[in-house]
Formats: C-alpha cells, sequence, structure tokens
C-alpha cells in the first residue's frame, strides 16, 4: 500500500490518522463519562482523568500531524458521481469534525490549565499553562467541552452512516477509499 494519498484513494498514512483519531474520540468520549460518575474512594479518581488528559493530549498533536499531512499529501478529490449537494455536504461535514474535534481538544486543555498549572504527559513531560487566570475558565470550558464533545460523538455517528450509505446503497467507492481498497 502507498504511504501518501493518490488521486484514486487514501495513502496509509492518511488511513491510520482517520481511524486512529476516530477510536481515540469514541475511546475518550466513554472514559469521560465514565470518570464524571467516579467518587472520591475510587482507584481510578485520579488515573481517569490523567489518562484522560494524556491520550487527549496526544490526539491534539496526531490532529496538528493531521493538519499537516492534508498539506503534504492532499486528499483524493470527491468522486464526480457527486452531485453539487453531495459535495457540498462533504466539505461541510469535514470541516464540522476538524472544528469540532479542536474545539473538544483546546476546551479540555484549557480545563486543565485553568489554575496556571501544566498537565504532566505521562508523567514525562510537563505541558505549560499558557492561557490561565480567564474568569469562570474551567466552568465554561467545561462547558463547552462536554456538549462539543457530544455533539462530535453525534456527528461522528451521522459521517459513518453516511459512509456506509455511499457504500451499500450509492455503491460508490468513498468507503473503499478511506479503507485503501479503492481502484
Amino acid at each position: 500500500m502507498q504511504w501518501r494519498n493518490s488521486s484514486a484513494r487514501y495513502g496509509l498514512v492518511s488511513i491510520l490518522l482517520h481511524w486512529g483519531v476516530a477510536l481515540a474520540v469514541f475511546f475518550l468520549f466513554g472514559l469521560g463519562l465514565w470518570m464524571v460518575e467516579l467518587d472520591y474512594y475510587s482507584a481510578w479518581y485520579n488515573a481517569a482523568p490523567a489518562l484522560h488528559k494524556d491520550i487527549g493530549l496526544i490526539l491534539l498533536a496526531v490532529m496538528l500531524l493531521r493538519l499537516v499531512w492534508r498539506f503534504v499529501s492532499p486528499p483524493p478529490p470527491v468522486l464526480s458521481s457527486y452531485d453539487s449537494l453531495t459535495r457540498l455536504s462533504a466539505k461541510f461535514g469535514h470541516a464540522v469534525l476538524y472544528l469540532g474535534l479542536f474545539a473538544v481538544l483546546i476546551s479540555g486543555y484549557l480545563i486543565s490549565t485553568a489554575e496556571g498549572r501544566g498537565i504532566s504527559l505521562f508523567g514525562l513531560i510537563e505541558v505549560p499553562a499558557l492561557i490561565s487566570g480567564i474568569p469562570d475558565q474551567e466552568d465554561v470550558a467545561g462547558l463547552v467541552h462536554e456538549y462539543v464533545a457530544w455533539g462530535l460523538v453525534i456527528f461522528s455517528g451521522l459521517h459513518a452512516l453516511a459512509a456506509l450509505k455511499h457504500h451499500f446503497i450509492d455503491r460508490d467507492v468513498t468507503l473503499a477509499r478511506m479503507l485503501g481498497r479503492a481502484r
């Protein structure tokens, strides 16, 4: 399989970034739902939020890499069989997913750094608190984080349904391209 995208399909790097981000988002969402219900006496009371932050910071770095990769290796053009509404919906949908991902990641960072302390990444390095001291930073960022995370997961589900519709109803190569199988 090719590393870079071609005019016909996505390359291995784009495929791994796409599916890795999708898995991380759903894992973080489930972890977030679970960890907010933990009580003080749970063995995971401190470990779950730390893991959530660690994976979130890695995901932020991966998303930055993904943006750079889109410029280094542009995605294949949309299929010529798409009508104008489908083309517009695809562009809009991908923009919403990217913006939603960055919004949830940045709001998570702002929650964690609201008191001016950095975030320890797996106890190895300290990510500094670059922005802190904004009035009600933790509360406002927390609301943004929660609502955007829900929206992102719901919109990702719609994205998956659209891919399945293209595959099973339209019988085009949209999904096959992201699996590296289109010719």
